[in-house]
């Protein structure tokens, strides 16, 4: 698979979610008195709507890279990856309904307390994937 084709899957797949998402949402909505889905229900319909766009946008920049076929892979399929790992925890998160800041101490995954260190690398790596993946198609489209 070619990072174009790649770009256009995830974009339609996170888009697909979204909508599943959005659905999701509706349902807490009506089911709650206070009429409001969970935070992080509502977080990961908008991500992943968000993302679909951002896929897209990412495709946009695939014929400037600067990298061959599977480099220019590799740095669209990174980000991407990152994309996904982050509705999914919000997916997760608005199952669970354990918190509405995954990100306030401590760090709660359910019943369980993640350790700082773990969160700390986790976004550490995150930004770097994604900057990083989008940063090497960036400096081809300035480049070229």
């Amino acid at each position: 698979m070619n990072a174009d084709k790649f770009c256009l899957i995830a974009a339609g797949l996170f888009f697909l979610c979204g909508l599943l998402t959005g659905a999701w949402k509706f349902f807490c909505i009506m089911a709650a008195d206070e009429g409001t889905a969970p935070v992080y229900v509502d977080i990961a319909h908008r991500a992943a709507l968000m993302y679909a766009f951002a896929c897209i946008l990412v495709r946009e920049f695939v014929p400037y890279s600067p990298l061959g076929p599977t480099g220019t892979l590799v740095a669209v399929a990174v980000p991407i990856a990152f994309f996904a790992s982050a509705v999914v925890s919000y997916i997760v998160h608005g199952w669970l309904r354990d918190t509405e800041n995954q990100l306030r101490r401590p760090f709660r995954l359910g019943r369980f307390t993640l350790r700082p260190a773990i969160v700390w690398s986790a976004m550490i790596a995150l930004i770097l994937g994604e900057v990083g993946g989008f940063a090497v198609l960036l400096a081809g489209a300035i480049g070229g």
